[in-house]
């Protein structure tokens, strides 16, 4: 053999092995983790998660996990594969993991507010880094001295109590009880916040959960399903929820297991358990879009769009015009 022919062959062998390692390399992609809450990590993919289990591919098995016994899920992709949307002051957001509500406490959970008032307080979300908040109507009603507490997070994953007086009033709706606030960051930065669903898509039985401030108790969360997603109180629909609701939570965010915000909790019926009420998103959103028309003056009050409800029927029989031989 040639030293020519031997030179060559060896070129040959040296680019088929580079070839077969960078091939290599390039298959290998960086690998979930798993991490149980007595200490140990497992890598693997997850290939599904819900807010109850995790299914994790090691390759020659899948792996599964109940929420209960996982300390932390560490996906190597991290949010960019989440797209999000922005709307009118407010966003939605694309493939979202469902995660335990444990989970979305810590994601989400800086984007829950609390409102004072002189009159009482409730609780609110933003739904926006420049501090665009939604809570109930009935906590600001005839008000102006308004005042929010916020949670920011810190590097060591703590969250920082801090008080707001400069909040500013928006918009007011009180046919639908809602409100439109805003709120300056102290330091200047973007606000922590709630996506909402793009679409309502609710279900009987679905997983929901609440943070709020019941009774003052800052920064409580309670869960329960959806009981009904159209329950109709004076023309207007409400999703029903066993989720625990009381004075305090009004405002507050009702969360699906994706973190987004399906509904603004604002009541719950007295002498009843498991009988909470909240405002659908769908509401929310045409509300923020339109909120012009329902913008607060504070030199009129009383300004916006205000809708009375109609005079009661007194004869319930079909009237003389529709009564002929017809018969009909």
């Amino acid at each position: 053999m040639s030293k020519q022919l031997s030179i060559t062959l060896s070129a040959l062998v040296f680019c088929s092995a580079f070839a077969f390692v960078a091939d290599d390399v390039k298959s290998q992609k960086p690998a979930d983790v798993v991490i149980l809450k007595s200490g140990r990590r497992i890598e693997g993919e997850v290939v599904k998660r819900s807010d109850r289990r995790v299914w994790l591919d090691v390759g020659p098995d899948v792996l599964v996990f109940e929420m209960t016994d996982v300390g932390e899920v560490q996906n190597a992709e991290g949010v960019s594969q989440i797209k999000r949307t922005e709307d009118s002051l407010f966003s939605t957001a694309d493939n979202l993991p469902e995660l335990s509500p444990r989970e979305h406490a810590k994601i989400i959970g800086a984007a829950v507010i609390k409102v004072s008032t002189p009159a009482g307080l409730g609780s609110g979300v933003i739904i926006s880094p420049e501090g665009y908040a939604i809570t109930n109507a009935h906590v600001v009603q005839g008000e102006t001295n308004l005042r929010t507490t916020i949670w920011l997070p810190q590097t060591d994953g703590t969250l920082k109590r801090m008080e707001i007086e400069d909040v500013e009033l928006i918009a007011v709706n009180n046919q639908i009880d809602l409100a439109l606030i805003k709120i300056k960051h102290p330091e200047g930065k973007p606000f922590s916040f709630a996506p909402v669903i793009l679409q309502d898509g609710l279900e009987i039985g679905q997983p929901v959960f609440a943070i709020g401030n019941p009774l003052g108790l800052e920064r409580t969360m309670t869960q329960g399903v959806v009981s009904t997603t159209s329950r109709n109180f004076d023309g207007l629909t409400y999703i029903q929820t066993d989720t625990a609701i009381n004075p305090g939570n009004s405002g507050g965010p009702l969360f699906n297991t994706r973190g987004e915000v399906v509904g603004i909790t604002n009541m719950g019926i007295r002498g009843g358990e498991s009988l909470g009420f909240a405002i659908p998103a769908r509401y929310v959103k045409d509300f923020v879009r339109n909120r012009e028309a329902f913008a607060f003056d504070r030199n009129n009050p009383n300004s916006g769009n205000n809708y009375l409800k109609p005079p009661p029927r007194k004869d319930f029989e079909a009237p003389p015009q529709v009564k002929d031989a017809s018969g009909g």
